[in-house]
């Protein structure tokens, strides 16, 4: 390894520098299920940064699929979708997530990060221009870097900056707005009603990351476009597995036309093996359940407005959250590892989320709720979430942490 590179690495403190503090807050190791609670150094630790959002992670129906698809085909696919690599599994969970996000067509990456990476950097040329919001997940800004194209930002959630970006564009370029559905740190909804009013007056295609909003908003959990009634007027919706359908892998659906365009031109799909037997088969297992089982994700809704209601009370600012994602704004990077530290030792998990993912200034516990949360645990959640906010601010607090 070369002597620059070597320097490189070994300038990198940043770790360290919060190691030595002892609230290093990452790679934390869990011995258990991935439940409301889990097992850490063998106790019992409220879970609450989870985004098993509709708890089906440990659902006996969705493990006894993933491990009969293993019975019939094995661990992997040993190659590509492109190549070797497809089952009649994949094709039987596309036609299923097609109709379930009311498209044409769908295909499956196999993560959802690669279906932003291969979608976004195999869609336009050097002369078009994708536009995205300032808070958009790294996937799509990594996506972006992989493009061809001219790329713009406007400020989250601004619908004018977006107007003022899309009036200086070339009118005969191709342009695609890509943005969150349900942004995963703030929790609020992209504003899609307008976003498509501009994209009529602009002549701009609409991308919807559904990975946050899969199994929360829209018609039996369908996501954004469903959710406002607008699935006709958005061309492409992308969703990963590792979150409400308690699996991994991705998808982006749309025309059969524009889904064939990306199966022979997405790279990250092409040179990628294929989701595993397992996952495919518990995603199906869980698409059936949430359809089923409605009152899941109105259990989901209920915690998220009785935890919104009780962080409110206790005077923490969790911005303008809309969903089961509640953003706790601490507003400084130390003081928000402390703070997790000190929910970590009194036996609540939560993850902080400190710059460069969010600006310096907008540093935050990031609280995420699931259908399968009981108020009890809500409640003991906050009380100790409320005193170790108090404590890294130097105030009282009513309880020994």
């Amino acid at each position: 390894m070369g002597k620059k590179l070597y320097e490189r690495i070994a300038a990198f403190k940043d770790a360290d520098v919060i190691k030595k503090k002892g609230i290093y807050p990452y790679f934390r190791s869990i011995e258990s299920a991935q439940d409301t609670e889990v097992i850490i150094n063998g106790k019992k630790v409220l879970m609450f940064g989870s985004n098993s959002y509709l708890g089906l992670t440990n659902h006996p129906k969705i493990k006894e699929a993933s491990k009969a698809a293993i019975d019939k085909y094995g661990t992997g696919c040993a190659g590509s979708r492109f190549l070797n690599g497809t089952l009649d599994i994949h094709l039987e969970l596309e036609n299923r997530l097609a109709k379930y996000v009311n498209k044409e067509a769908a295909v499956l990456f196999s993560t959802g990060f690669q279906v932003n990476l291969g979608v976004i950097s195999c869609l336009l040329d050097r002369n078009d221009y994708l536009i995205l919001d300032e808070s958009n997940h790294a996937s799509i800004i990594d996506g972006s870097r992989l493009s061809f194209s001219k790329t713009l930002k406007y400020d989250h959630n601004n619908m004018e900056d977006l107007r003022s970006k899309l009036s200086r564009l070339p009118v005969d370029a191709a342009k695609l707005i890509v943005v969150d559905g349900i942004f995963s740190m703030e929790g609020d909804l992209v504003k899609l009603p307008e976003i498509v009013e501009l994209s009529d007056e602009f002549g701009v295609n609409i991308m919807i990351d559904d990975a946050h909003s899969l199994g929360v908003i829209g018609h039996q959990g369908a996501g954004t476009a469903s959710h406002y009634g607008l699935d006709d007027e958005v061309d492409l919706i992308m969703g990963t597995f590792s979150k409400s359908l308690a699996s991994l892998g991705g998808f982006v659906a749309g025309t059969e036309s524009a889904i064939e365009f990306i199966k022979h031109r997405a790279r990250s799909l092409m040179f990628s093996a294929s989701m595993p037997p397992a996952s495919v088969a518990s995603v199906l297992a869980a698409l059936e359940i949430i359809e089923s089982e409605p009152e899941r994700i109105k259990k989901l809704w209920d915690n998220t407005y009785y935890a919104t209601r009780l962080l409110k009370e206790a005077g923490l600012d969790i911005g303008n959250s809309e969903s089961p994602i509640l953003p706790i704004y601490i507003r400084d990077n130390d003081k928000t590892f402390r703070m997790t530290n000190i929910l970590h030792n009194n036996g609540v998990f939560v993850n902080p989320v400190v710059s460069p993912a969010v600006a310096s200034e907008d540093s935050l516990i990031r609280f995420s709720l699931m259908a399968t949360h009981t108020f009890k645990q809500i409640d003991e959640a906050v009380e100790k979430i409320a005193d170790a906010y108090k404590l890294v601010q130097g105030d009282p607090v009513t309880i020994a942490i």
